[in-house]
């Protein structure tokens, strides 16, 4: 199971381009609203329907925890308490967490879990990544973790995702059907 997280003010194309493609990969996904409704608005004004509150996640048992970003949709998730521990609890165990723009840097490296790891953002810089080992690329793996730039990488970004799970014949199975070239 692959959890992204919906907060008010989230980037659209970082969360529906990710749960697309790992839809289209057969991966279990699902939208988890840390809002408290399950309709989230996003930071240019689409409204997306969650699947879960995340009082109903198990966030315990997903294999893959999801930060999409934009603001203040970053500054939402970097602010909740109960994904703060989700994520502090996926990086103990070594499950794989993804954050791509403005939450790598505010949502991840506000709490520590970069240090010393090769990561990037939407401002790679260590003032925005502090902790993080700063690395050019539009997606960074660093063993559990994937981190990316922006908008403009949330299709390598979500084809990281799913070499991540399923292999690198299932992301290029998926990235062909979907003629990209990248």
């Amino acid at each position: 199971m692959v959890y992204i997280f919906l907060a008010e003010g989230f980037e659209e194309i970082e969360a529906l381009t990710p749960y697309d493609l790992l839809k289209r990969a057969g991966v279990d996904v699902a939208f988890v609203s840390i809002s408290g409704a399950s309709a989230v608005k996003a930071a240019h004004g689409a409204v997306v329907q969650a699947d879960l509150l995340f009082a109903d996640a198990n966030c315990a048992a997903a294999d893959m925890l999801v930060l999409p970003g934009g603001r203040p949709g970053a500054d939402h998730l970097a602010a909740h308490a109960g994904l703060d521990a989700a994520l502090k609890q996926a990086f103990a165990e070594g499950r794989k967490v993804a954050a791509i723009c403005a939450s790598p840097g505010c949502v991840l490296a506000s709490k520590g879990l970069l240090n010393g790891r090769k990561a990037t953002g939407y401002t790679p810089t260590p003032e925005e990544i502090p902790g993080a080992e700063i690395t050019p690329g539009t997606v960074v793996v660093d063993g559990n973790l994937i981190t990316s730039r922006g908008p403009a990488t949330a299709m390598p970004f979500g084809l990281a995702l799913i070499e991540s799970l399923k292999g690198p014949e299932a992301r290029a199975q998926i990235a062909g059907d979907l003629l990209y070239e990248g």
